[in-house]
């Protein structure tokens, strides 16, 4: 019997954006997947039913996979593929394997070799560095900044040091409710020509995306939604 294929399913990254942002070949391939690895199960059957592919949602099967699963759990988790079942990772926001748990089951189907396939669909990552208008050709994505005040001007003005060397955007996320906080440290520690920006909701109805100088930033300092954001400066 031949072994079932690791499918890597694109997620929405705004609510109510599936139709616009899934792409038709998704909806295909899910056809076919019965098995499925999650970082929040309840997310992931709610995003499923929303799609309305499958009859009942009841009939599906989830595993959850978040940082601190074991190998040998992730090795259960590819039972199906081994009896010729399509497995697929699904994502909380966008891409899986791109800041994102799923990477460690992907990790391991390469170890056993298992066939990847990825899905086209939204990454806030890649959609704000093509509207920012900043260095596309060298940029580095750093996760989260740290939570910690002092520790986080201490980081931002490192790498601003680095991306001035380099030509390099650098590249964060937040969650929604230190956007706030977090552009305080940015606006606090950064130069004034550095260039920022900012962009939260993407593809969704309140997407805002905007690039400029600190210097200009800081008069005029805007008071940020709770929404996905993505920062990104270039020094």
């Amino acid at each position: 019997m031949s072994l079932g294929n690791l499918y890597l399913i694109p997620t929405i990254i705004s609510e109510g954006t599936e139709r616009a942002v899934i792409p038709p070949v998704v909806y295909e391939k899910l056809k076919s997947i019965r098995y499925f690895l999650a970082e929040d199960i309840r997310t992931a059957r709610r995003y499923l039913s929303r799609l309305k592919i499958y009859e009942r949602i009841d009939d599906l099967h989830f595993s959850l996979l978040n940082k601190e699963t074991k190998e040998p759990e992730i090795t259960a988790m590819f039972a199906p593929v081994y009896r010729g079942e399509h497995l697929g990772i699904l994502s909380e926001s966008g891409c899986p394997g791109v800041a994102d748990p799923g990477s460690l089951a992907v990790n391991f189907a390469h170890q056993k070799n298992i066939s990847v396939i990825p899905l086209v669909g939204p990454s806030s990552i890649l959609l704000a560095l093509m509207a920012s208008g900043l260095n596309g050709q060298q940029f580095t994505f750093h996760g989260y900044l740290p939570i910690d005040a002092k520790e986080c001007i201490q980081k931002i003005k490192v790498l601003e040091k680095e991306s001035s060397a380099k030509n390099q955007t650098q590249i964060f996320i937040e969650t929604p409710f230190r956007n706030n906080q977090v552009l305080k440290c940015l606006l606090q520690s950064l130069s004034g020509s550095t260039q920022l920006s900012i962009a939260f909701d993407l593809t969704g109805k309140n997407e805002f995306i905007k690039t400029q100088s600190v210097r200009v930033w800081a008069k005029n300092i805007p008071q940020l939604p709770k929404e996905p954001a993505v920062f990104l400066f270039l020094s």
